[in-house]
């Protein structure tokens, strides 16, 4: 009897714990976001600092994708309407100093700037640059996974 016990416990714990793991990487597919269409308000064209566009950095990896375009302004980076990313918890917009950035680079221990968490997996968002930040020394913008530091999607900045 006491066995029984034990092995209902121990398989409570396990299919629990599956359960959540599960939960964690199904829920943002069965409950995303909805798409956020913000625009670059009365920007003028001199006011672009730099483009990008966001590519697939690991082609093997179905899950961690991303596409769609970005532009720099002077105070906010700005998500083009055709940008999407699979989904996924806890993604951040940041500035990244290097130029190309690949699975392999360490993001999370470069001076990069953290613009935020990701509104929404599709469509254009805004995202306010600090003041005193220097668009000049950023190289891409890099949509980076804070729970499991993960790289999504970077996009090297072309000023």
């Amino acid at each position: 009897m006491k066995k029984i016990f034990l092995g209902l416990f121990i398989g409570l714990c396990l299919g629990g714990f599956a359960g959540f793991a599960a939960g964690i990487f199904v829920f943002p597919y069965l409950f995303p976001p909805p798409p956020v269409n913000e625009s670059a308000g009365e920007r003028v064209e001199a006011d672009v600092r730099a483009r990008g566009t966001f590519i697939h950095a690991d082609p093997s990896d179905p899950v961690h994708y991303g596409s769609g375009g970005v532009t720099v302004y002077p105070d906010i980076v700005h998500l083009e309407a055709d940008f999407e990313v699979g989904p996924g918890p806890k993604y951040h917009v940041y500035l990244v100093p290097e130029p190309k950035v690949t699975p392999d680079t360490a993001v999370d221990e470069t001076m990069f700037v953290d613009l935020g968490r990701l509104k929404a997996f599709a469509g254009s968002q805004n995202y306010a640059v600090p003041d005193g930040v220097d668009l000049s020394r950023y190289g891409s913008v890099v949509i980076w996974c804070e729970q499991f530091e993960v790289l999504i999607s970077p996009a090297s900045l072309e000023f």
